[in-house]
């Protein structure tokens, strides 16, 4: 008999662009784009595997679903997922690892490049008619900079931080780093590792690639904006929670910061009113680091591996 397979937030893996074949065939499958915290229990009764990108499965939810094997975590975060409660249930944990490395590298380096050579309010310029309109075949509306020299400071390094640290030395960008756990990686012998003081003090932009713990909640504040320079740039495609979000915001609109970049924020999606959607130089975009075509078909392709090799007794990617 076919187990029972519930998805309960699809939409933002799969909106019509993959498919969810390589699953269907492991099961009965049934997909769901959204689920509220309250149609959870009803949609996953009597379901042996639930996967979930967002939508939380904390201790008094896995209670109510006595069916429950398998819990797959369409994401590489498992912090939704309550796993004292599912170890004490003898419920396997799986995640996705590492399917969106070159993607989230990439959008650092959007944020990067567009602060730098600032193509957007360029070409909006250009189309609009200024340069039309211009009396010389050039003109700029901001300065332009190059990141060559530049010096990046990576918070954490990890996979996704050492793919950040190659392309920022191919650019020829000097590249710190602090990590908890300074390690040597082939290839990245230039990297420098220095205290977290003095990543935010030398740099000219810190990029957060950090997992979210006690020790890097509102890791960026008012004490280490502070020591920030003033032309500085800071970057975050990690975890919303690294920033006190009102003290960005307000180092921004006080100019003690040049910009930032941010992919993520505390709670999404934001309020209206939200501090760093009106903040000066501040670029905001919907958490698409991880959305390419590339990184969400990797990951549905390990979402189905993790769940077949699980219905064959080996399961893969457990994080409890």
């Amino acid at each position: 008999m076919q187990k029972k397979i519930v998805v309960l937030d699809g939409y933002t893996l799969n909106p019509g662009d993959l498919s969810w074949d390589e699953i269907s065939v492991l099961g009965e499958l049934a997909v769901y784009d959204r689920t509220s915290y309250e149609e959870i229990v009803s949609r996953a009764a009597g379901a042996e595997l639930v996967l979930t990108n967002k939508t939380p499965l904390p201790a008094e939810i896995i209670r109510e679903l006595p069916s429950l094997l398998y819990i797959g975590v369409l994401a590489t975060g498992y912090n939704i997922i309550d796993l004292n409660e599912a170890a004490a249930r003898e419920i396997v944990v799986a995640n996705v690892p590492d399917y969106s490395n070159a993607s989230v590298a990439q959008l650092v380096f959007a944020f990067l490049l567009e602060f730098a050579s600032r193509v957007g309010v360029h070409s909006d310029a250009a189309r609009g008619g200024r340069w039309a309109a211009g009396p010389d075949f050039t003109f700029t509306l901001s300065p332009l900079r190059e990141l060559a020299g530049k010096t990046l400071a990576l918070i954490g390094f990890g996979s996704i931080g050492q793919q950040v640290a190659r392309i920022a030395l191919a650019f020829g960008m000097k590249v710190i780093v602090h990590t908890r756990t300074p390690k040597d990686v082939a290839g990245l012998e230039a990297v420098r590792f220095v205290t977290k003081e003095d990543a935010f003090r030398e740099a000219d932009i810190v990029s957060l690639h950090c997992p979210l713990t006690p020790d890097t909640q509102g890791i960026v504040n008012r004490d280490t904006l502070a020591l920030m320079k003033r032309d500085a740039l800071l970057v975050n495609t990690a975890r919303g929670a690294h920033v006190v979000e009102q003290e960005l915001a307000d180092a921004l609109n006080e100019g003690r910061i040049a910009g930032a970049g941010l992919d993520v924020l505390g709670a999404e999606p934001p309020a209206p009113g939200h501090p760093l959607l009106a903040a000066a130089n501040c670029l905001v975009t919907p958490h698409i680091g991880w959305a390419t075509v590339e990184a969400r078909s990797r990951l549905m392709a390990v979402a189905a591996n993790n769940v077949r090799s699980f219905l064959r007794g080996n399961a893969v990617n457990r994080v409890n």
